[in-house]
């Protein structure tokens, strides 16, 4: 069930949008795939879903190659875009039928659209008209056509914008309980989403590939020291707050708090409360601070517009 991505390249004319990109997405698993605005993204989505074609390289999806075998690919893959494609003038059960009759799901249509129905929570919405449903419900009804035909991959193009946090959270639910029996690629700017859902993480920028780890091996790679977050009761200065045992660079964050930086392995929290009581200042608090996702996006992917 996983997606093999091999040396792919893309060029739009003289452009060349995706370089010499590899990786691969199993299953069990969420992949998050990020990249700021132009780095690629969307164009790896559309050649993965069968919508345009690599120029050189090799795509294979539960094992069937995508130029050779396009069709297999496609019943494979589930596919969720940005911009959720609905009939706003169709019932939510209409509007499946449809889509199961596309897939020639023929008898078992009827059965699956009702599964799909209590998987994605859509019962008390089931005989409205899209257009009458919330941005939350819409999300569920784009879920349901692209999981009712069974597909071994789902792939999902910032499947929680514009959400409301109950919405989010209910969707992030239902994203993790499908990654358990399927590849699932999720691609999103929104960083607190690969936060909470993603256990895969594949930066991509300017076409290249320059992340694919695991989230907590990933945060251990690019911190590459320990981070302490202090706040005192008066004003310090950067000298004097380098000048304890232990501090490699510190960092202003706000007030009077800093972000203090050590060597990998190296705590230096006790050292800090002895500055304290050197310089007659209070700390009022003191805690160790993971990298976060977010701060490892912006320094792999620094200078871009």
């Amino acid at each position: 069930m996983s997606v093999s991505i091999r040396h792919i390249t893309k060029f739009y004319g003289k452009q060349k949008a995706l370089d010499d990109v590899s990786f691969e997405a199993m299953p069990g698993r969420v992949t998050g795939f990020l990249g700021p605005n132009g780095a690629g993204k969307s164009t790896m989505m559309k050649i993965i879903t069968c919508f345009i074609p690599q120029t050189t390289g090799e795509v294979k999806v539960c094992g069937f190659d995508l130029i050779e075998q396009p069709l297999e690919v496609k019943k494979r893959v589930g596919y969720l875009p940005e911009h959720n494609p609905l009939y706003h003038d169709m019932y939510v059960k209409e509007y499946l039928d449809f889509i199961a009759r596309l897939h020639h799901l023929g008898s078992a249509r009827s059965t699956r659209i009702t599964e799909m129905i209590e998987i994605t929570g859509l019962g008390p919405e089931q005989h409205k008209k899209i257009g009458m449903l919330s941005k939350g419900y819409r999300q569920r009804v784009g879920l349901a056509q692209a999981l009712l035909h069974h597909p071994e991959v789902l792939i999902l193009d910032e499947p929680t914008s514009g959400l409301d946090p109950n919405q989010l959270s209910d969707i992030r639910t239902l994203i993790r309980n499908i990654s358990r029996e399927k590849t699932v690629i999720l691609s999103t700017h929104i960083m607190q989403e690969v936060e909470a859902i993603c256990e895969h993480v594949i930066i991509i920028h300017k076409g290249k590939i320059v992340a694919d780890e695991d989230t907590g091996v990933l945060r251990e790679e690019v911190s590459g020291g320990e981070q302490v977050l202090v706040e005192f009761d008066k004003p310090v200065t950067r000298s004097q707050l380098s000048e304890i045992n232990g501090v490699v660079r510190a960092e202003y964050d706000s007030g009077n708090t800093w972000i203090l930086y050590s060597e990998k392995g190296t705590d230096i929290r006790e050292a800090v409360f002895r500055f304290a009581v050197r310089e007659q200042r209070t700390v009022l608090s003191l805690q160790k601070r993971g990298l976060k996702l977010e701060d490892i996006f912006q320094r792999l992917t620094h200078g871009t517009s």
